[in-house]
């Protein structure tokens, strides 16, 4: 089992941006449907290891980017989230 944060957006412009946004960043996240066990409405949220999530909320926030919550789970290890380089290709 492993542990990671999921931050949600009000709207779907806010999720895309924070995509668009992190791209440059050194973090590992991806982008997923909102887990049922945060909410029942459908949307996008951003998967990512929990020690990243400060500095990802800070750097969002910072870039005008509205967060509407984060949220901790405990699931199946799968996949480790994807590294974007400065390019925005893993």
């Amino acid at each position: 089992m492993g542990i990671y944060c999921y931050l949600t957006f009000p709207t779907t412009y806010f999720a895309i941006r924070a995509e668009d946004l992190l791209k440059s960043r050194p973090y590992h996240f991806k982008m997923v449907p909102v887990p049922r066990s945060i909410s029942s409405s459908c949307g996008t949220a951003l998967r990512c290891l929990c020690p990243d999530v400060s500095g990802i909320k800070r750097y969002l926030t910072e870039n005008n980017v509205q967060i509407d919550g984060v949220h901790q789970l405990e699931e199946k290890v799968l996949k480790p989230p994807k590294l974007f380089t400065q390019k925005g290709k893993p």
